[in-house]
């Protein structure tokens, strides 16, 4: 069955629209990075099938069609054919599928720092001889060669939003025959995201996607999934579904949903809404606002525009973690620093109520230094 495609009109990315959209954020809410804000429409979606389910009107059939609503709009964010797309909870539970297809003794390259979800299930298959490699990541393109099996990246940085250099990277990974592995949890959202480019990628939705925890997703293109064994292969693994609830015959699906796992419902019926929502949305003009907001807060500060929608500050004494929280702005601590994001809902507002907290806290000047 062909699903029709329901992402006809592209949004403006302005005041009105994210008002619209999401309606009153709370000030200060500057933590996309770690977490996104449901949109009304994501809202009335998850109480309205609460009530469904706590009325005994829930149906698994149902909770399906949502799913598939999610994958095709995701498919449509990230630039690749729904059947291409497989869904699980996690991210690291799907690299975890990655993993294993590398060769017996092969190497991995991964970027020092990099967010665990994506190095974790690599240093795990040590025991086939598997070596993992660290390297900075303005050193990640040079440091691709002969002996890499796959390079595996975050397309933005978790820690402080440093963008990779992509076409780099996807220049020395071609020459050298290397497989592709990108993480897009931290740009999907906010950031043109071509999924097609790389021969893996994955992404959990609940940042900058604001969907609801539970939702990520795995793209692989046909000639590279054919490399991978579906590990936790179920009955959402099936070709038909619902004719793979038993065993002992085993009929995969012949595209990416073969690496499926069984879906938390609940966050579906959410992140099929987020998901829509986000495939009417212009990428670019997302991330233009973002990170204008972002670099106007560092103008402010006195220090230089990064033209990053994250702004991570170095605290090792705690005092701009504290002068934040004192003036209610929602923050992140990592890496030894206080970690803003940008979404498209923050402003200048948000913006002032920054800069007034650190002159509050008397270390405006210093964070300048």
């Amino acid at each position: 069955m062909v699903t029709p495609d329901p992402f006809d009109d592209i949004v403006a990315i302005d005041d009105a629209a994210w008002a619209q959209a999401w309606g009153d954020v709370r000030p200060g809410y500057l933590d996309a990075a770690a977490m996104g804000l449901p949109t009304i429409a994501t809202q009335e979606a998850m109480r309205s099938a609460l009530n469904e389910w706590s009325a005994g009107e829930a149906s698994a059939a149902a909770y399906g069609a949502s799913v598939e609503r999610a994958r095709a709009a995701y498919a449509r964010i990230v630039g690749v054919a729904r059947s291409e797309v497989a869904i699980g909870a996690t991210t690291s539970e799907l690299v975890a599928i990655v993993a294993s297809g590398v060769p017996d003794g092969a190497e991995v390259l991964c970027v020092e720092g990099d967010f665990s979800s994506i190095v974790f299930p690599f240093l795990a298959q040590a025991h086939r001889g598997v070596v993992v490699r660290h390297v900075p990541l303005e050193a990640l393109a040079e440091s691709i060669g002969e002996a890499t099996a796959l390079v595996s990246f975050s397309l933005i940085q978790s820690a402080d939003g440093r963008v990779a250099d992509v076409p780099a990277i996807l220049e020395a990974a071609g020459r050298h025959g290397t497989r592709t592995l990108c993480d897009t949890t931290q740009a999907a959202g906010v950031h043109p995201v071509d999924a097609s480019a790389f021969d893996f990628t994955v992404c959990h939705a609940y940042k900058w996607l604001c969907a609801p925890r539970g939702a990520a997703f795995l793209t692989a293109g046909s000639e590279a999934a054919d490399g991978l064994v579906p590990l936790a292969a179920g009955w959402y693994a099936g070709e038909d579904v619902w004719g793979s609830t038993y065993g002992p015959g085993m009929a995969l699906a012949a595209t990416a949903r073969r690496f499926d796992t069984s879906p938390a419902w609940l966050s579906w019926i959410g992140a099929a809404v987020a998901l829509e929502h986000f495939a009417t949305v212009d990428a670019s003009a997302a991330w233009a606002r973002a990170t204008g907001t972002a670099d106007s807060l560092l103008a402010a500060l006195g220090l230089p525009e990064r033209g990053q929608a994250i702004v991570a500050l170095d605290d090792p004494a705690g005092e701009r973690g504290a002068a934040l929280q004192a003036a209610a702005v929602r923050f992140s601590r990592r890496a030894g620093r206080v970690r803003l994001g940008f979404h498209v809902w923050a402003g200048a507002n948000d913006v002032a109520r920054v800069v007034e907290a650190f002159e509050a806290a008397g270390c405006l000047k210093a964070v300048a230094a």
